[in-house]
């Protein structure tokens, strides 16, 4: 790889690294730092695929894991513990929501929010059996099971693991006009999520959560928002459907409410939908087990304050304002919401691997997505100084 002079002074200001493919092997990690096997620190603007929100090691976090390792670790379904109630009363307020249903990974979140749609179209909306549909929206990343890339747009996720299941109804993202149509007699859900991250940081029209809302509540279905990047700070609120005052029917959380210590997820809703599931029905070996309760509950305490969201806002005006500064000539759109954000990159130039690969070397951690995007997810520890620093890099990777 051919190194320009902009390179070379930005390696003699902040270190040159050597040369890896994507991702690097990384041993250790604090606040918004991570550091590989070979000793070379990294600046995490990924906040590993937004599962950091509150960075890594966040000493409140350890602390709470720490405590719970000295007791019980690991329970399955069978045991209820200490740590569990505390951590579901705390998401199910947090949430304004009645129940919550805990599981471990993103996409099992939302399988489990699939099936809960499924069963209340039958046993409360009285949609024949077998027949329930979900509308879902262009540019989707709900996870990777073969449920949920049976109905991705993305032929990397989708191509080769057919057949799919059916029972989902696509329409393009933000359309309010295309979703009246779509929906029909036989649809239980609608499925979105309020700012698509794996797309690029996609924001959706002002006024459209609000009118998928009016929507679902005119025609008797459930709204889900899948929140399993967006919600938890990342935008300034503590879900994105805040970002317009709406309050779908099911929300679907993960990724950083593990905090970055253990895998946790979770369904939050109202017991007329969650009460679906009964003895036997559903379940999950190690969801809601003692350690990624303890470190739940922690996460939620943390965000019930409301620092944490205030602070992703005014960095996100900060980051935006910094993005600004980019040659318009070598990007063809920036969007940000909240410490979040998509630089899509024209074909003209390098594409968005490429960038990133620049950027690793200059020790600055980004993802690209669809070719030409870079999205940024930085840790919400992180100092302005140090998004001065991720754009300054993120620039001269431009070239």
């Amino acid at each position: 790889m051919n190194r320009s002079n902009h390179l070379t002074d930005l390696e003699e200001q902040y270190g040159a690294h050597n040369y890896h493919p994507l991702p690097v092997v990384i041993a250790e990690g604090e606040g918004a730092w991570v550091t590989d096997a070979e000793g070379n620190r990294y600046l995490d603007w990924l906040a590993a695929y937004s599962a950091l929100n509150f960075g890594h090691r966040h000493p409140r976090l350890t602390a709470a894991a720490h405590a719970q390792l000295d007791r019980l670790t690991l329970a399955s379904r069978a045991f209820r513990t200490d740590t569990l109630g505390p951590f579901l009363a705390g998401l199910a307020d947090l949430c304004g929501k009645e129940a919550v249903l805990p599981m471990n990974t993103g996409a099992e979140a939302v399988e489990t929010a699939v099936k809960a749609a499924r069963k209340w179209a039958y046993t409360r909306k009285g949609i024949a059996a077998g027949q329930a549909r979900i509308v879902v929206f262009d540019g989707n990343f709900h996870g990777r099971t073969t449920t949920i890339v049976g109905f991705s747009s993305d032929p990397d996720t989708r191509e080769g693991f057919g057949p799919f299941d059916g029972g989902f109804d696509t329409v393009p993202y933000g359309d309010a006009e295309a979703l009246a149509a779509a929906i029909g007699p036989e649809t239980a859900a609608v499925l979105l999520e309020p700012v698509q991250g794996e797309a690029g940081v996609v924001v959706p029209p002002a006024g459209w959560l609000a009118e998928v809302r009016r929507q679902c509540d005119e025609h008797g279905v459930l709204m889900i928002a899948d929140e399993i990047q967006s919600g938890l700070g990342r935008t300034g609120h503590t879900f994105a459907c805040d970002r317009e005052d709406v309050e779908p029917d099911v929300y679907v959380l993960g990724k950083a409410l593990g905090g970055g210590i253990v895998p946790l997820s979770a369904v939050a809703c109202d017991r007329a939908v969650m009460d679906v599931f009964t003895p036997g029905t559903h379940g999950s070996t190690f969801g809601g087990n003692p350690l990624a309760a303890a470190v739940g509950a922690e996460v939620v305490a943390m965000l019930a304050t409301g620092e944490w969201q205030r602070r992703a806002r005014d960095l996100g005006r900060y980051l935006e304002g910094a993005l600004a500064g980019l040659n318009s000539s070598k990007v063809d759109a920036v969007r940000v919401c909240g410490l979040w954000a998509g630089v899509d990159l024209p074909e003209s130039g390098p594409s968005a691997r490429e960038v990133c690969e620049r950027m690793l070397r200059l020790g600055v951690l980004a993802k690209e997505t669809h070719r030409r995007t870079v999205r940024i997810a930085p840790p919400l520890v992180i100092e302005p100084e140090e998004i001065d620093r991720g754009v300054a890099v993120l620039t001269e990777a431009i070239g």
